[in-house]
């Protein structure tokens, strides 16, 4: 009788560890997640994390395309666009969270001079979110 061979567990476990691993960092790359506090606005897109303080947003706007940047790390995926990029003229980060370039994307600057590019998959969410964050403004300023 001939003896059967069988795979290392070890070897199966670093598949199923791989594969967990491959299945999580593509559902945190796929949309922007957002979370909306008492006081601030985060959002969570793959291995990038972002939290404004709503007391130090300064101005909100829809724009149709993103300026050109100098990308310092993120990624480019057909429509999808995120990362840190700096800024031609002012050399200051700017932080861009695109789902999807063909739309219109949500333009906030806070602190003063730092901004960030934001849109989701779908235009209605970031109408809510665009809405949500103006309102948010308006309260500040009154």
């Amino acid at each position: 009788m001939k003896p059967t061979k069988t795979r290392p567990w070890l070897l199966n476990i670093l598949i199923v560890v791989t594969l967990l691993v491959v299945a999580i960092a593509y559902t945190a790359h796929v949309k922007n997640w957002t979370k909306i506090e008492k006081d601030s606005f985060q959002i969570l897109s793959g291995i990038y994390f972002l939290e404004i303080p709503f007391a130090e947003l300064d101005s909100i706007s829809m724009v149709k395309k993103i300026p050109s940047l100098e990308r310092i790390n993120g990624f480019s995926v057909k429509e999808t666009e995120k990362g840190v990029f700096k800024d031609s003229i002012g050399e200051k980060k700017v932080y861009v969270y695109v789902d999807k370039l063909s739309q219109p994307k949500i333009r906030v600057v806070y602190q003063d001079s730092l901004q960030l590019f934001l849109n989701f998959s779908d235009s209605t969410e970031t109408k809510a979110t665009y809405d949500f964050l103006a309102q948010k403004i308006n309260l500040a300023k009154e």
